[in-house]
């Protein structure tokens, strides 16, 4: 299981912005460990967001999205105490999700 995410979520008018700084390796191509030992690509691919359980994100990455993203985004339609949960998956199907309240 991946590093936890940091979620912060803040109601700026009549929006709400959300920023995420996500762990993870983001290895793009083919490459060698320190044994010698071939590693392949491992990336985030998808990152999803809801409010309250209704969405208000998802977003495809690449391979050219570098070690330990930061994303951030906005939408309308939040308020104060509102639950957000943010949920990545990359192409080993690991996943990480985690979650906060809008301030």
């Amino acid at each position: 299981m991946a590093e936890p995410m940091r979620v912060r979520a803040v109601q700026n008018g009549e929006w709400t912005e959300v920023k995420i700084l996500m762990k993870h390796r983001m290895l793009s191509r083919l490459g060698w460990d320190t044994s010698g030992k071939l590693v392949g690509p491992h990336f985030i691919q998808t990152v999803r967001g809801t409010c309250n359980g209704q969405p208000v994100l998802h977003v495809n990455f690449g391979i050219s999205v570098s070690r330990d993203p930061y994303f951030a985004f906005r939408f309308k339609g939040g308020k104060p105490g509102d639950k957000i949960v943010i949920t990545w998956v990359d192409n080993t199907n690991d996943s990480r999700t985690d979650e906060t309240v809008i301030a």
